[in-house]
Order: structure tokens, then sequence, then C-alpha cells
């Protein structure tokens, strides 16, 4: 088992504070594996994923048609301090739409593309997934 950290304040007296940093992790991995599959068997084509730049990353850069589509994938364990959707901040999107525009920099062959930011949200369990299209301007 990884390293275990505490999260101090965040669960009621007496219960435990203590979350395998692994299972979360893998969570997190299981949840965008989710959306790729399904996004793919929606007819989405993959381009990238976790797509990495100084100031962001991408989860899933994904083709609909001529359109690319900036996928975050949310997921939560525990919504009560907010489900996956709610998690989008306009902090969170605005480091989505820099690493976006530096995405269609770097990759010049889709500068000129239609583009959209699309949310997979997937709260408790793997099969219950909401997929929200164009859910922010960028």
């Amino acid at each position: 088992m990884g390293p275990v950290r505490q999260w101090p304040g965040s669960t009621p007296a007496g219960h435990s504070t203590l979350m395998p940093d692994r299972s979360r992790q893998q969570s997190g991995k299981d949840a965008e594996r989710h959306a790729l599959e399904h996004l793919q068997q929606q007819g989405l084509r993959l381009l990238a994923q976790n797509w990495l730049c100084k100031r962001g990353e991408l989860d899933l850069v994904m083709l609909d048609g001529d359109t690319v589509v900036f996928v975050e994938v949310r997921y939560r364990k525990n919504t009560q301090w907010g489900g996956a959707l709610d998690s989008i901040d306009e902090r969170k999107r605005q480091k989505l739409i820099f690493a976006a525009q530096y995405f269609l920099q770097c990759e010049s062959r889709w500068a000129n593309s239609p583009c959209r930011f699309d949310v997979v949200a997937i709260d408790s369990k793997l099969d219950q997934l909401n997929w929200l299209q164009n859910a922010f301007d960028g």
C-alpha cells in the first residue's frame, strides 16, 4: 500500500481521516478510462490523453467530426462537498482554457478547427456518468 495522506477536519468526529493516495489516484484513472470508452462509443476519436503543459493538464482531447473537444473528467466518490460538476470553478475553467490554447499552438493542424469544452462527471459509482457537452465557453 502506498503512502497515506491525512485530511484534517475532512470527516466527522470518530471517523478515520486517512485515505491512501494510490486508491484515490486509481479511482481517477478508472474514471478517465470509463469516460474515454463512453466517448469513443459515441463516435469521438482520441487525439491526446493527459496532455501536460506548465499551467495545466487536459484529461482527454478528442475529435467529434471536425470539432476538437477538450474533455475534463471529474470523479467524486463522496458528494458531501458537492458533486463532480460542482468541482469545476472559474479558476479551473481558466486553467483548462489556457491549456487548450497552448495545445492548439503546439498542435497547429487543429488550430483552425472549431473547439468546445465538455465535462464528463462521474459521481460515486462508475456507471453513473454524465456527459455535459459545451459545458463552458472558452
